[in-house]
């Protein structure tokens, strides 16, 4: 298969490379990325995109399946319109020229409580992303709802204090269902999923990641 990743520097998005770039059945990874990754490899193909205008890479978004693994924070982001271009407008478009341009198969990286009746922007953004895909009738639509991600050397202090006592709640029984879920373990998971799902669309949750 030949594969397609948005979001391939963030911390799930680089694990991911690595497991494609290592599995056999992928011949080609194909990497959008706003500078020069520094990755090498025979199977990897940069193209450096300027999100802005996204038209201009529309040609190298060809292949078999689509990752979406982009995702940004509103403090990252620095406003809720930034945020929404990141998490909502930019994956969106990439679906819609993807199927456009053949690709059968999508596995978008959502959130935990997604949903486009979400009173929580970040869910409501997740969700209505989710729904657009759905729209686009992929083939095999495989959408991954983890709850907190365990990211290598984050800096993100509120998500360490997160995963410390979310940690201690499930030593004690408590809480199973918010897990902290480590990013090597999410995205192995999400490159294994379109060799073995069927098609449709899956929802894909946290017990059934970690499992």
């Amino acid at each position: 298969m030949k594969a397609l990743i948005i979001g391939a520097t963030g911390a799930t998005g680089k694990d991911l490379v690595q497991v494609l770039l290592n599995d056999p059945e992928y011949t080609q990874v194909t990497i959008f990325v706003r500078r020069p990754s520094g990755v090498a490899h025979a199977k990897l193909i940069e193209v450096v995109t300027d999100f802005d205008n996204p038209e201009n890479v529309t040609g190298f978004i060809t292949g078999d399946v689509l990752f979406s693994c982009l995702g940004t924070t509103l403090k990252a982001a620095g406003s809720k319109e930034k945020q929404w271009q990141t998490d909502y407008e930019i994956p969106a478009h990439f679906a819609e020229v993807a199927r456009k341009n053949g690709v059968s198969r999508t596995v978008l990286l959502s959130a935990y409580g997604a949903s486009a009746q979400s009173r929580i922007f970040y869910s409501r953004i997740k969700g209505t992303l989710e729904d657009k895909l759905t729209t686009l009738a992929f083939e095999q639509y495989l959408i991954f709802r983890p709850g907190l991600l365990l990211r290598k050397d984050t800096d993100r202090a509120g998500e360490r204090i997160s995963a410390i006592v979310i940690q201690f709640l499930n030593s004690l029984g408590m809480m199973q269902q918010f897990r902290p879920l480590p990013t090597a373990v999410l995205a192995a998971k999400m490159a294994e999923a379109p060799k073995v799902s069927g098609s449709g669309k899956h929802v894909i949750a946290l017990g059934a990641i970690a499992g």
